[in-house]
């Protein structure tokens, strides 16, 4: 899909506010090419409407009159127009007014952070400790999607792929590191990478080649270092390996916590040999690792969904899998090795190249499931800017993928309901034993696109926490 369309309908996503919600509705997946279907079908559905007036049915005169906000919205996201024609600002102290009181809520904790830019000018509008680097839970997910898209675009897809082997013979599943690559007969997600269609075609193609009897190899060699995230075993995460089908979860299951398997490259080749059994091709032994012939070309191929695609479900659904994957996909486009420290010296070259203050960062690991990741909320709202800015197309999935108040992803239970903030905020979550964290954007009642980021430490528990965070992204979109 060409970059300027999806720029008009991210403009469409990131400010229209309540009517972005209803389109959000459905919009938990599938994803396609970067963008939720749901909301790209909406989008194409609204035709001629504007401003306050709804009413009028196609051809039934002049367009109605925007409203009164509606030429500062567009003038502060809109591709073309100068950054200094944004909508007036409101006094800044009445942000300060409604925000310090609840920033002060012992729910949060005993330590607390907060930053909130106008992303159209980058006036700061409220900054408490905002240079602070505290530990961001998930909420660093949003600086994994920023330099994995500076990294690769995000049109770019990962390649998973089907080779002769060494050996008379034999044939080589090589993992590219594709998150979305599932075994499953109907992929779960939307497009992506798929073991059934690679199968169907690499035994097309032995056919052809009058072969019908072969060995499996199957080959993770891509990534390098400890597969296993330093935090051991744990149900939010498999070993991160080049080859894995559906996230190593043995279940339906999509998203969430579930034990994974102890093996997800072998697994996968388990898997793909049982599909190239139903299509005719006998597989002798059980597969083994094992390395491409040198030259080899591909005598199948399957691609991921695209990094824009990866980034918005890796976003809504706090997804650790898809973090940890793309981390690495950024090493790899940088010349490092695919392991927890090679991402962690691409991430913050990424970074640093989009000229954000990186003042005390780090990335130990691309989910946020690391205690010692550091991120400062000047960061988090400085990379929201950026990707809220015309000049860097290329990040504005870092918006479109964050979950929605009340209807999407890991915010479909918070400020929900009759919450005036239903529809408006767009964030992402953070949540470790006593840190707990909230960073995205609000449509303010001027019209402004606002990026916020709240962090927190030592708090008594996660449920006032969150409660507490709720409301502080509410007040910043001039929510009573």
């Amino acid at each position: 899909m060409p970059l300027v369309k999806t720029w008009q309908l991210t403009a469409g996503a990131a400010v229209a506010g309540l009517a972005l919600s209803v389109a959000a509705v459905a919009a938990a997946g599938p994803w396609d090419s970067g963008q939720r279907k749901a909301e790209r079908d909406k989008a194409a559905s609204w035709g001629r409407t504007g401003g306050a007036d709804h009413g009028g049915a196609a051809g039934a005169g002049p367009l109605p009159q925007a409203a009164p906000s509606a030429p500062g919205v567009l003038g502060a996201v809109g591709p073309g127009v100068p950054r200094g024609q944004a909508a007036a600002a409101a006094p800044s102290g009445t942000l300060a007014a409604r925000l310090g009181p609840l920033l002060a809520d012992p729910a949060l904790g005993t330590v607390r952070t907060a930053s909130v830019v106008d992303t159209a000018t980058g006036q700061v509008l409220y900054e408490s400790g905002a240079r602070n680097a505290m530990t961001p839970a998930s909420t660093v997910k949003i600086a994994t999607a920023a330099a994995v898209l500076a990294a690769l675009g995000p049109e770019h897809r990962i390649r998973t792929t089907v080779v002769p082997g060494a050996i008379p013979g034999q044939v080589v599943l090589v993992g590219g590191g594709d998150p979305s690559l599932t075994a499953k007969k109907k992929s779960p997600a939307g497009s992506g990478g798929s073991l059934v269609a690679l199968a169907a075609d690499a035994a097309q193609a032995l056919r052809a080649a009058g072969t019908e009897t072969v060995t499996l190899g199957y080959d993770d060699s891509l990534y390098s270092g400890p597969v296993r995230h330093p935090i051991g075993v744990n149900p939010n995460i498999a070993p991160v390996t080049a080859l894995a089908a559906d996230e190593g979860r043995p279940d339906d299951s999509t998203s969430g916590p579930v034990d994974r398997t102890d093996d997800p490259a072998g697994a996968a080749a388990r898997a793909f040999r049982t599909l190239l059994a139903e299509r005719g091709i006998k597989v002798t032994g059980e597969p083994a690792r094992a390395k491409a012939a040198a030259g080899a070309q591909p005598l199948a191929v399957t691609q991921s969904t695209p990094v824009a695609g990866l980034v918005e479900r890796m976003l809504t659904n706090s997804d650790n899998d898809i973090a940890e994957a793309l981390a690495r996909q950024t090493a790899l486009a940088s010349g490092l090795p695919a392991s927890f420290e090679g991402a962690e010296k691409a991430v913050t070259a990424r970074l640093t190249g989009l000229g954000v203050d990186m003042t005390g960062s780090r990335f130990a690991d691309g989910s946020g499931l690391s205690r010692a990741d550091r991120v400062s909320a000047g960061l988090l709202t400085g990379l929201l800017a950026k990707a809220a800015d015309p000049r860097h197309p290329e990040l504005r999935p870092v918006l479109t993928g964050l979950p929605v108040a009340g209807f999407t992803g890991t915010l479909r239970a918070r400020n929900a309901g009759t919450s005036p903030a239903a529809g408006l905020v767009r964030a992402k979550t953070g949540t470790l034993t006593g840190v707990n964290s909230l960073s995205g954007t609000v449509v303010d009642s001027t019209g402004r696109l606002l990026a916020f980021a709240f962090l927190t430490a030592g708090s008594p528990g996660p449920e006032g926490a969150e409660k507490g965070l709720d409301k502080l992204a509410a007040a910043v979109a001039g929510a009573p």
